[in-house]
């Protein structure tokens, strides 16, 4: 299973992540907020909330979270794309 270990927030809504197994990334969020739950994410000071939750997925203060297998598939993507 794919865990988030360790997050570096950058600016424009991109986290650096490290994964259990020591893959590293930087991923975008930004193509996945801004409507309904996802739409108060788009102020800064909330977005920068983003902590790992205990399953190794991203979590927001409002409850929007994001699970650790997604977060690889973008990640590879993103990576295959650079």
């Amino acid at each position: 299973m794919n865990a988030v270990v360790a997050i570096k927030k950058i600016n424009n809504y991109k986290i650096h992540l490290e994964f259990k197994d020591g893959f590293e990334c930087t991923v975008d969020i930004r193509p996945l907020i801004g409507s309904g739950l996802t739409n108060e994410l788009l102020k800064p000071a909330l977005f920068k909330k983003v902590e790992i939750d205990s399953g190794g997925g991203l979590v927001w203060p409002n409850g929007f979270d994001i699970c650790p297998n997604y977060l690889r598939r973008l990640a590879e993507h993103a990576e295959q794309t650079v």
